[in-house]
């Protein structure tokens, strides 16, 4: 029981909680499974179907963003990043890497319960994202687990479908290039920091310039992919968005040098779009 005017204690295992939270990279975390599980409901998964695709992404989500901040823990100390949970004591390395493995333990059944091969599918692009984490994002190839993941996301959905049908190559390339776009975008504003660290990525071998020019570049290249390549001749709302994209691709090249931001608010709108393009395909994602 507390009086008036005493301050208010955050109990240590609610700190803990939280800290976990913050840990799993919240936001990426609830896009993912957001939106594939939305991709899952349009493409014409039942209501268990959906729920199992959900589970499935949000634990490999998890446990990827998890072992992420596990393993950038001492490199986080270097750059004295206390906006980082384990960095600023609200948990521990030990908690958050038990968290991971917990959950990638669980997102294997989870996984399989659509199937053998879209399980596998799924759990080749969690797998990579671990890999990632784990060593890869100093590399060279630190975009191949980035085009890898995104790329299994709409195969997972389409060979989870009855028959399991092979997925639609254009969404499985559209959703690779998605993947590279987003870690351009995500990486440009921790370039130097990154540097510091000994962290040498592609987009921190380009350096910031490239990289802020080339962001949009993936962006379109699915863009235009989504709304050329599905059988069919394209829709009016398909040739706006493309439009649109390549709008918002522009502006941002013209204002990318005032913020390191503006790049990967770009990326999140002509994502956006992207998604919304992919979701109008329904049943499309598979393979006719």
């Amino acid at each position: 029981m507390t009086t008036s005017g005493s301050p208010r204690r955050t109990l240590p295992g609610a700190t803990a909680i939280l800290g976990l939270v913050r840990a799993c990279h919240p936001g990426p975390t609830a896009a993912v499974t957001v939106l594939t599980t939305a991709l899952a409901v349009a493409s014409g998964r039942d209501a268990a179907g959906c729920v199992l695709v959900a589970a499935a992404v949000l634990t490999g989500q998890l446990s990827v963003g998890w072992c992420n901040d596990a393993v950038d823990a001492g490199r986080d100390r270097t750059a004295e990043r206390t906006d980082k949970p384990i960095v600023g004591g609200a948990v521990s390395a030990r908690t958050v890497w038990t968290a991971a493995v917990v959950a990638l333990v669980l997102c294997v059944p989870l996984s399989f319960a659509s199937g053998t091969a879209a399980g596998t599918v799924h759990l080749v692009g969690v797998a990579a994202a671990w890999a990632y984490d784990l060593g890869l994002k100093a590399t060279a190839l630190s975009w191949a687990p980035y085009a890898v993941g995104f790329g299994s996301l709409p195969a997972f959905v389409a060979l989870g479908l009855p028959g399991q049908p092979w997925p639609a190559w254009w969404a499985v390339l559209a959703g690779a290039l998605l993947g590279c776009g987003a870690h351009l975008a995500n990486v440009l504003p921790d370039i130097s920091d990154d540097l510091a660290t000994g962290v040498r990525g592609w987009p921190q071998r380009l350096g910031p310039g490239r990289v802020r020019a080339l962001v949009p570049l993936p962006l379109l290249l699915a863009t235009g992919l989504l709304v050329l390549a599905p059988p069919g001749p394209p829709a009016a709302g398909g040739w706006a968005a493309l439009a649109a994209a390549c709008v918002i691709a522009l502006a941002g090249l013209s204002l990318g040098r005032r913020s390191p931001r503006v790049p990967f608010a770009v990326a999140v709108a002509v994502a956006g779009l992207d998604v919304v393009l992919l979701l109008a395909q329904g049943t499309g994602v598979a393979a006719s």
